[in-house]
């Protein structure tokens, strides 16, 4: 389908994707199997409370996903949190909100190449990075270029196996500490603080809040996913209705699953976590192997590269989105970034260039990479929130009835300051560099604005 304006043909996103379509899509990107490799990390941060830390997590996304609800019905555009700030606040806040959520999107696909060759390189440790780099990465590349409704099939199983493979693995850490056994011996010859069925993996005499909060901003990162699908907006039927009941659903899945089987796992591994993992922050392959045995680890490892693919491929779907409707608006070159194939109805050139980015994956460090994509997630979930305030409360003055003020000022409020919270903790690195690029995001605004004489562009689809 295409639409016509004078003699010229311009394609456009399709409506093709349903409520579980976007589901699939949303639990892909997540990747439940991530649980694997941050847990590590997280434990450290957290002093040892991972699924508290998911708790606080999942809380602020929650929360968070039913600003975006309110958002989606008010401006069904792929810009997701970039549109909403850029039509409820001002056009620069919108361009400095897109401009931050590319460290999240842009980056998110590769991450899941560099988890992808950590798994590879495990199973094959003679082969070069690259090789598998430049697969990974034409692979990807090339299941999105052949539209999202393919990228959502192609999905669908490897979910599915991601579920029944974390339900095994469950099965076998509770088997073992049913029978008296964690990752340091038998329980009954320790001085342990958690036994199974307790409330220690969650709260403790040694729980610190703040500790609690620094694990959760690395969370947040496993939640990423639930915010990308709002970038599906133009290609799902009954956005208004089917996209915030997805992107809830998506949060509320992924959140059970990871706080079921964190807790488990902290109760079989409960101390520093140095002692089990060669390397913290990349924990999947130890745990496989100390839960269930080398064989149970290859075959899980084999899969796990599939996973990170399918996230990866997700991932790659929603930036190339985002990169065109700030395209379409202007505030990035308009014939590359703002096209659509008229054959595949995809962003294709978007698409081209996220696989371009991708392939530095051989050059990156997977705890920076992860950092920087908190940075960007943080950014748009804060906007995000205060868009609704702005849109609702103060601009359509829908404060007049207490329903009213709690949906548009009470939640996307505690919205915001859950969000706010893990701002607190964010690690310095994060900070740092992601405060660089948004300098660099200032200057090039400056230079599009003619030295902020003018607000930065955009694309007049929505009355205000």
């Amino acid at each position: 389908m295409t639409t016509h304006t004078g003699t010229q043909s311009v394609a456009k996103l399709q409506k093709t994707l349903g409520l579980w379509h976007i589901i699939i899509i949303g639990l892909a990107y997540i990747q439940p199997m991530t649980l694997f490799d941050t847990f590590g990390l997280v434990s450290e941060e957290s002093h040892y409370h991972v699924p508290t830390s998911y708790i606080f997590a999942l809380v602020a996304i929650l929360l968070t996903s039913i600003s975006y609800g309110h958002m989606i019905r008010r401006y069904p555009s792929s810009g997701s949190a970039y549109t909403y700030a850029q039509k409820s606040i001002h056009p620069n806040v919108g361009f400095m909100v897109g401009w931050s959520s590319w460290l999240d999107y842009l980056l998110s696909p590769m991450v899941n190449i560099v988890l992808a060759v950590i798994y590879l390189e495990a199973l094959f440790p003679d082969v070069n990075h690259w090789i598998w780099v430049v697969v990974l990465t034409a692979f990807m590349t090339g299941v999105n270029l052949r539209g999202v409704k393919f990228v959502a099939n192609f999905n669908s199983l490897i979910v599915f196996v991601q579920i029944i493979v974390i339900i095994v693995f469950t099965y076998l850490v509770y088997h073992k500490l049913s029978m008296g056994i964690n990752a340091d011996g038998s329980m009954v010859d320790q001085d342990t603080a958690y036994q199974l069925w307790s409330l220690a993996p969650f709260w403790n005499e040694l729980t610190s809040v703040g500790a609690l909060i620094t694990g959760a901003t690395l969370l947040c990162f496993s939640f990423t996913g639930f915010d990308s699908l709002s970038s599906l907006a133009e290609e799902t039927k009954d956005t208004e209705n089917t996209l915030p009941k997805a992107m809830f659903l998506t949060a509320l899945f992924a959140g059970i699953i990871f706080i079921i089987s964190t807790y488990f796992m902290q109760v079989y591994f409960p101390n520093d976590p140095k002692t089990y993992f060669e390397d913290i922050a990349a924990t999947q392959p130890d745990i496989l192997l100390l839960v269930g045995g080398s064989l149970f680890q290859s075959y899980v490892l084999a899969f796990a590269i599939v996973t990170v693919m399918a996230s990866g491929i997700s991932a790659h779907a929603g930036v190339s989105r985002l990169m065109y409707v700030m395209g379409r608006d202007g505030v990035i070159n308009k014939k590359i970034f703002g096209h659509i194939s008229p054959k595949s109805f995809t962003p294709s050139y978007n698409i081209m260039i996220v696989g371009a980015v991708a392939l530095t994956a051989g050059f990156m460090d997977l705890d920076f990479v992860v950092s920087l994509i908190s940075f960007g997630a943080l950014t748009a979930f804060s906007f995000v929130n205060l868009s609704v305030i702005s849109r609702y409360a103060l601009r359509d003055r829908r404060t007049k009835t207490p329903k009213d003020i709690f949906q548009y000022v009470v939640i996307p409020l505690l919205g915001f300051m859950s969000i706010f919270a893990l701002w607190l903790e964010i690690e310095e690195t994060s900070l740092k560099y992601g405060l660089i690029w948004a300098v660099l995001g200032v200057g090039y605004l400056a230079y599009k604005t003619g030295g902020f004489t003018r607000p930065a562009p955009q694309y007049n689809e929505f009355d205000d």
